[in-house]
């Protein structure tokens, strides 16, 4: 189906509170496209899949402020916060009057209900790091296009999976870091792109230190009514519940499963995806890796709950030579050539060598890449059926670049690596770490790949 066939098929539908079939909303102006709106017809419809602390802060208001959008429908295990998500839709989307008398948006507690609606076309995947290739994979075999929460996977094989498996169905995907969207890092690349600093020698990353030292001890705690908890562990093996594990109940604080290793990798990932992802870009080298690793790390005292990498230093070498030092500190990406050096700092910040770097002109035939939101980029080329400035080989890449770091890590050697094979050529232990961690049914990629 082309993109014209698909959005000449669009039409905007409003849900009410938990129905399967949405009613259609009618507002004569808004529906015609009058009064500063798009037309339904027009608008791209979006499922918002995990409904948790990043969409409350961030990815939700990015899709409800774009009036060629529409959220139509939320899944979440835990129906506090569908219902707290669907209560802010239906504030933001009320005073716009972008649809009239909005109600609410259907809710889900299963996926699956979502990518079987044929009125939705794309999804935005915010759930718990273990289920992003599992559901990214359905959702595309479903034929939706694919915004998917960094880090896209917890290993170098699903990741593998998961852009080829993009690429054979050619859907749309934009993995979600808004890194590439900040000015000042947007800036540094072009700079660095553009021969600015001379060759490019030695580049620096770094990402936060954990925020904890000890595990809190484990207490079994019955299940909150509101909270589906085998279907939240999905792929992952068979836990008791504990709120540290989980998320906090009724809240948004930093979750207690960001910091556990069957879901999710930590910070050497998390922010990882975000300053690796600029440095891969600035060098060039976003799809491709390189050829040498070795690293370091501090782990927690063993037998806790929380036991992810606290602090570490990995090192990485090309094939041309250039080198990558990635530790945790602060979140920065300093590029250093043989003309000089450049350094965007998180939040917003930009530092030079020399000064001049700064109010440097890129010239007319340099290379350029548009700035807008990561949303928007997804977005547009959901019009447009392009190529997003981060897709899914990209966000694989950029990935494995932090995966390669913990496997180093885990290791204790220096190892060699193959970018083009996806192997390490010296250590068959790193090897048997490529593959992702065993999975439940009916969870597991084998039987997933199967059934795609």
């Amino acid at each position: 189906m082309t993109a014209k066939e698909r959005f000449s098929r669009r039409r905007f539908l409003v849900n009410a509170a938990g129905a399967a079939v949405a009613a259609p909303c009618i507002v004569p102006s808004s529906v015609l496209g009058g009064d500063e709106q798009v037309a339904p017809s027009n608008r791209i419809t979006v499922g918002m899949i995990g409904v948790g602390r990043q969409v409350a802060a961030y990815n939700l208001r990015q899709f409800v402020n774009n009036k060629d959008t529409q959220v139509v429908a939320l899944c979440d295990v835990d129906r506090w916060r569908l219902a707290l998500t669907n209560d802010r839709i239906t504030s933001v989307y009320g005073a716009k009057r972008r649809c009239g008398k909005f109600s609410d948006c259907s809710r889900y507690t299963d996926f699956r209900d979502i990518l079987a609606r044929n009125d939705i076309d794309a999804v935005m995947i915010s759930t718990t790091d273990h289920w992003h290739v599992p559901i990214a994979l359905a959702a595309v075999r479903a034929g939706k296009d694919v915004c998917l929460e960094k880090p896209i996977t917890r290993s170098i094989q699903e990741g593998r999976i998961l852009s080829d498996f993009v690429a054979k169905h050619k859907r749309v995907f934009r993995t979600d870091s808004e890194f590439r969207s900040k000015p000042h890092f947007h800036r540094a690349v072009e700079l660095v792109r553009n021969g600015y600093i001379g060759k490019l020698q030695t580049i620096r990353t770094g990402v936060p230190v954990s925020d904890f030292s000890v595990s809190p001890p484990f207490v079994k705690m019955p299940v909150p009514k509101e909270l589906d908890y085998d279907m939240w562990l999905g792929p992952a093996q068979k836990a008791e519940y504990t709120e540290k594990r989980v998320h906090q109940h009724k809240g948004y604080e930093r979750p207690g499963w960001m910091r556990i290793r069957d879901y999710c990798d930590g910070m050497i990932t998390n922010w990882g995806t975000h300053l690796n992802d600029i440095a891969q870009w600035g060098a060039g080298t976003e799809r491709t890796g390189p050829v040498e690793v070795e690293g370091t790390g501090t782990w927690p005292p063993k037998g806790g709950m929380w036991n992810v990498l606290l602090e570490f230093e990995v090192r990485y070498r090309y094939a041309n030579g250039m080198q990558l030092i990635y530790k945790t500190e602060s979140p920065y990406c300093r590029f250093e050539g043989t003309e000089g050096w450049i350094q965007a700092n998180f939040p917003h910040t930009l530092d030079a060598e020399p000064k001049s770097l700064l109010t440097a002109k890129i010239k007319p035939d340099g290379v350029r890449f548009p700035l807008k939101s990561e949303k928007r980029d997804f977005l547009d080329c959901v019009k447009s059926r392009g190529q997003t400035l981060e897709d899914a080989e990209v966000g694989h890449r950029t990935t494995s670049l932090c995966h390669l770091g913990y496997i180093a890590v885990q290791v204790g050697q220096r190892l060699n690596w193959d970018p083009e094979t996806e192997r390490f050529t010296n250590s068959d232990e790193a090897n048997k770490l490529l593959a992702t961690p065993p999975l439940r049914e009916p969870w597991t990629l084998e039987r997933m790949m199967k059934e795609i």
